[in-house]
């Protein structure tokens, strides 16, 4: 995907001025890119390709390998030498764990019963992430291209230069290890950049590997998050020799068992569906969707743990499940748990019945912890697999944060979760899903979605380290919303989350902000500012035309009917009693502390009947799909969606 450069007037301490440095020397497009010699003239906004060119050079490394391989690594970004999720450091993502995260203390809010149904008694598992004992080698790239290139650690994690340098050392001392000559033609270089990705088995390090020739067959180009202006040529046709992967000496391993598409790397490790302790069982239900009942969602986490240690976690038939595991060096994808059954991931059992949960290697609190190119390709290529196959709109309504997962009841509201967080980059991820936020109305159309530059974008959180400390200035994808067009007015006041407390600014806290590829329905304008239907409030965000936060939109919207001031909101879409059969408890329609207004409106996700999925026993012989009359509506109420009556309210197109 190719980006325009970020906003400079928009970031803030040094990034302002490194960016701005890199605006200012925009004719350096003008020079030639690729292949051109290191030269002391070039312009600053020119180094990076310049140390690509120096250290193909120097260590006899195709260039566009160099680039190809870094794009997946790190989009060519430095991160100002802050670390990935796996403690890898600058644009080739040299890995130095034991540094990056010996001192580490990440952490997200949220105390859900994973499950969330309130048929069963919580679970509430205090099982924790355990540390690795011993580092795999992926995850110590960096000290071996210390060793390669007689550069400091300290240097190959600061500078981008020496980064570069230390990848293609790394890159060449791999070729050699082969028996390959240090060839010219990047065909000569499958091997390579297979055991470049630190995978031990041989289909995760084709999947690698594979990605970056698509990279360098379709070509690239982009400015970093540091001004700097990369390119790599088109090279299409370009057909490596993929024959090279039995020389890498990679384990096999097989995908029997796995829901995954051909061209990703995926590994069933299941998930125990295990009886225990009186009447008790874990960690997921049998299901058979979706003959039984259809899969609707597809559920974004992050895992608030490394990879090992989060595997450990799900073969804990006392612990929680998901059902599946992206690995963030590489795109390893591991499955836990078949599609047709249901996992204990989102916190509320209609949302487990019918979704998807997808943990992703990360930590939310860690703005500069950064998630690889690899990891977000795995995970889109996954996400498109399963949208396709189970029928799923590719969009906001129904692939879901886990922070938008709504509490099914008034008293789980404060413990929902809160992750992936405003540092989880949706859209890039929209753009890899080939279906690209854009603008689909005009200013009459009523709606619009938020779409602000990912890069520029940098609302002030605090909580990443302590409770009121500020977090690092970094990019995001989510908006912040106030009670008036000026940043000094209040936020927008949650009564599910805080009662009568004010909202705040908290990394951890969704109630005043919103989020890339979220839609809702316009409530006015006053210069460059939006207002929007929000919790049942007006709320408003900056949205300047030079700059804009969000583009125009159409689609279709709920409001009262007629005659009524409000109407309820409601957590989960439950069937009406009369629905149940004997044996089956009735589950309460209990509504939420929220209303919908008279005048107000709000976008429409999808229209379905009341279900719920009785499964409190081992056996699934008991086990049944209620089904109900009633119909639902799914809005985008607040951060997170909401369910109102159909009998309650009126659907009509947003520009009306």
């Amino acid at each position: 995907m190719r980006e325009s450069a970020p906003d400079p007037t928009s970031a803030s301490g040094h990034r302002r001025a490194r960016r701005t440095a890199g605006a200012l020397a925009g004719a350096a497009l003008l020079l030639p890119l690729l292949g051109a010699a290191p030269s002391d003239a070039q312009p600053s906004a020119n180094r990076l390709q310049s140390a690509f060119a120096s250290a193909s050079a120097e260590y006899h490394v195709p260039q566009s390998v160099l680039l190809g391989v870094s794009y997946l690594q790190s989009r060519w970004d430095a991160h100002e030498g802050a670390p990935s999720v796996t403690g890898g450091y600058g644009p080739m993502h040299l890995t130095d764990a034991r540094a990056a995260l010996a001192a580490s203390s990440h952490h997200s809010e949220g105390t859900e019963d994973a499950r969330g149904d309130s048929a069963r008694p919580a679970l509430h598992p205090t099982t924790e992430v355990p540390a690795n004992s011993q580092l795999p080698a992926r995850l110590r790239t960096l000290p071996k291209a210390a060793g390669l290139t007689g550069l400091s650690a300290e240097k190959l994690r600061t500078d981008p230069a020496a980064n570069v340098a230390g990848g293609a050392a790394l890159l060449a001392a791999a070729q050699k290890d082969l028996g390959e000559p240090l060839s010219t033609d990047p065909a000569d270089w499958y091997g390579a950049m297979a055991r470049f990705s630190g995978a031990d088995d041989t289909a995760t390090a084709e999947a690698y590997a594979n990605d970056v020739y698509d990279v360098i067959r379709t070509g690239e180009r982009r400015t970093t998050d540091a001004g700097q202006q990369v390119a790599l040529a088109a090279r299409p046709g370009l057909a490596p020799d993929t024959a090279q992967i039995k020389e890498t000496g990679l384990r096999t391993v097989s995908d029997e068992g796995t829901e995954c598409p051909k061209s990703v790397s995926c590994e069933w490790i299941p998930a125990p569906y295990a009886e225990f302790g009186d009447n008790d069982y874990g960690n997921h239900d049998l299901g058979d969707r979706p003959a039984s009942q259809s899969i609707k969602y597809i559920v974004i986490h992050d895992t608030e743990g490394t990879w090992d240690g989060v595997l450990n976690l799900i073969k804990d038939p006392t612990y929680v499940s998901w059902n599946y595991t992206l690995r963030s060096t590489d795109g390893l994808i591991a499955q836990h748990v078949k599609n047709k059954d249901v996992a204990w991931h989102a916190g509320n059992w209609y949302v487990n019945a019918s979704s998807i949960g997808l943990e992703h290697e990360g930590f939310l609190v860690s703005p500069d912890a950064w998630y690889t190119e690899a990891m977000y390709r795995s995970s889109a290529r996954l996400v498109r697999y399963l949208a396709a196959k189970y029928r799923i709109p590719l969009d906001r309504q129904h692939i879901l944060g886990h922070e938008n997962v709504p509490g099914p009841t008034t008293s789980s509201i404060p413990g929902m979760h809160t992750d992936p967080g405003p540092y989880w980059d949706w859209r890039h991820y929209f753009d890899l899903l080939g279906h690209p936020f854009k603008r689909t109305g005009g200013k009459s159309g009523g709606l619009v979605t938020i779409l602000p530059n990912y890069a520029s974008n940098q609302p002030e959180y605090t909580g990443c380290v302590t409770k009121d400390e500020p977090c690092a200035a970094h990019g995001s994808s989510e908006v912040r919303l106030y009670s008036d067009h000026d940043e000094s007015s209040a936020l927008i006041k949650d009564v599910g989350a805080h009662g009568t407390a004010p909202s705040t600014i908290d990394v951890n806290d969704v109630s005043s902000r919103v989020s890339t590829g979220q839609q809702y329905a316009v409530a006015g304008h006053y210069r460059d500012w939006t207002a929007i239907w929000y919790l049942g409030q007006k709320a408003w965000f900056k949205n300047p035309k030079k700059h804009p936060n969000a583009v125009d939109s159409a689609g279709f919207v709920v409001t009262p009917k007629a005659g009524v001031d409000s109407v309820p909101v409601y957590g989960r879409a439950y069937p009406e009693a009369s629905a149940y059969p004997a044996g089956v408890p009735v589950q309460s329609v209990s509504p939420l502390p929220y209303t919908l207004p008279k005048g107000q409106k709000y976008v429409v996700g999808g229209v379905m009947p009341g279900e719920y999925y009785y499964a409190v026993t081992f056996t699934t012989d008991s086990h049944k799909v209620v089904r109900g009359k009633d119909l639902y509506y799914e809005i985008q109420y607040g951060h997170r969606v909401e369910w109102v009556r159909a009998a309650d309210v009126t659907v009509m197109p947003s520009g009306r």
